[in-house]
């Protein structure tokens, strides 16, 4: 317009020729005699009236085609139905044109009808300008705003963050406060809002925190495996956004903001005394929120993403995802792996060897390379090691199933005479475990003999007090368990710690 206005004066108020405004405004001559034709037809003067501003003055020369007398008006579809459509699957601009033409066959042609849809658009928020396709993403993020929760005993206020997650296409929201932003927490907020929904998007669009990206990059990032184990068992991909480009998430920014004043704005006179009790508001809020209509298209976010989103999106999995916590752990030289303070066998042959453990609640899983090759129910007390047998080399199985009660057992099945024989030999030293060993090898000696005689060797054994694998073995091979016990002069048994014995000697 400042153009025109600068040929008009020269061509009124100068009375300069075309040729010589058009050398002087830097246009073509045809350009300056088509404005002096519409100023003509406009009957304009110069100088022009003061109401003339350049709005007014530019619907003067160039009216648009449905402002001309005898211009023809065509019928107009429903513009926010068709941004609607726009968002379902494989709908495009042609498809709804050529619906458009059936009803309408003398209305717009293609160009004009594709023109008024792209004006309507503009009007509409920056959100809806992406044209996210329906059940397609959800935008996932934390707020930046926190809310207070108060101790009911003591009144100390800690400040709880906010999840809020977009579905694309309807701008369905779903937001819950959790205490921090730690992988538990996010975890956790994702499996409810897939409840939330009752059904899940094909990819999601996390902000780069680091309990979902481990290390951003806009070609190859690093996804947080217990973050990808979530994502695998909705069947969903992650595609976080770009670092510092909040445009690739304008729907959770939006939806923050509106969530912020939709939920904080309304009860930030409200006092919680408990996150769940904080939850519950935040549920009515929300179900506010989403039965809203919304101006421009008339429809609330949950119609909109009952009568487009949801039939397109896919269904849950029977049972939710369960929180496990994915790490990289090394065998110790005693084939165990320590998590958690605590100690967990796997099979020997993996000593010194890199494993990813899972760890749950309940259960602690070890993988190596894929394969899962121990399973064990989580310590948080007790025995710091969990051992199973069968992970043990079988020098150690067998050591490890040693113990005083077994052996007395052992022992029990020769006769009486024995079992006290190796009690004897338990009794005798100062931890039984150090006199494992010496009743292993007395079995053993018995393991081929007769029991009554196993029996006359031990009880000659005990008589003497010879409490050694050594002296039980003499005993057998020179069959001193035949031979009477030494006499005093006065016959009775030589019984003392000082006296030897004849086993002393063999």
């Amino acid at each position: 317009m400042r153009r025109i206005r600068h040929v008009l004066q020269l061509h009124f108020g100068a009375h300069a020729s075309a040729r010589v405004i058009a050398r002087e405004v830097g246009v073509g001559r045809s350009t300056v005699q088509d404005y002096l034709t519409r100023a003509g037809a406009a009957a304009l003067n110069w100088p022009l009236a003061p109401e003339l501003t350049d709005e007014v003055l530019e619907r003067l020369l160039f009216p648009s085609p449905s402002s001309k007398p005898g211009a023809r008006h065509y019928p107009e579809p429903d513009w926010a139905e068709l941004v609607r459509e726009m968002k379902r699957p494989g709908v495009n601009l042609s498809v709804l044109f050529e619906e458009y033409q059936e009803v309408h066959p003398e209305g717009y042609r293609y160009s004009r009808f594709c023109e008024l849809y792209r004006l309507f658009e503009r009007r509409l928020s920056p959100t809806m300008r992406q044209n996210h396709v329906a059940g397609h993403k959800a935008f996932v993020d934390y707020s930046g705003k926190k809310v207070a929760i108060a101790d009911p005993l003591t009144g100390e206020v800690r400040m709880a963050e906010i999840f809020v997650a977009v579905l694309g296409a309807s701008s369905l929201t779903y937001a819950e406060a959790t205490w921090t932003q730690s992988l538990p927490d996010w975890i956790g907020a994702h499996v409810r809002m897939f409840r939330f929904f009752g059904s899940a998007p094909r990819l999601l669009v996390p902000d780069n925190l680091k309990s979902g990206v481990n290390k951003s990059s806009f070609y190859d990032p690093e996804i947080n495996r217990s973050y990808g184990k979530l994502a695998a068992h909705y069947n969903v991909g992650v595609v976080p956004a770009r670092p510092r480009k909040p445009k690739d998430k304008a729907a959770v920014e939006a939806g923050v903001r509106f969530a912020q004043s939709y939920i904080l704005g309304r009860l930030r006179n409200v006092t919680f005394f408990s996150l769940a009790e904080c939850n519950a508001a935040i549920g009515v809020a929300l179900e506010r929120m989403n039965g809203r209509e919304m101006r421009r298209l008339g429809v609330s976010r949950r119609q909109l993403f009952e009568t487009i989103e949801r039939p397109v999106m896919q269904s849950l999995p029977d049972q939710d995802y369960e929180y496990a916590e994915w790490c990289f752990a090394r065998v110790g030289i005693d084939y165990h792996v320590e998590i958690d303070g605590f100690f967990y066998s796997v099979p020997h042959a993996l000593l010194r060897e890199q494993v990813d453990t899972r760890t749950t609640t309940r259960t602690i899983e070890i993988f190596h390379r894929g394969k899962r090759v121990a399973s064990h129910a989580r310590r948080y007390g007790g025995p710091r090691h969990g051992t199973l047998p069968d992970h043990m080399p079988s020098s150690h199985r067998r050591y490890a199933e040693w113990s005083p009660e077994r052996f007395a057992r052992q022992a029990r099945d020769i006769g009486p005479n024995t079992e006290a024989l190796i009690l004897a030999v338990l009794a005798r030293r100062p931890h039984p475990e150090q006199g494992f060993r010496t009743c292993l090898g007395v079995l053993r000696l018995f393991r081929g003999i007769e029991a009554a005689r196993a029996e006359t060797v031990s009880s000659r054994a005990i008589e003497i007090g010879v409490l050694t694998y050594a002296s039980v073995a003499s005993i057998l091979k020179h069959r001193l368990d035949r031979s009477a016990s030494p006499q005093a002069a006065d016959g009775t048994p030589l019984l003392h710690d000082n006296i030897r014995g004849p086993g002393y000697f063999h």
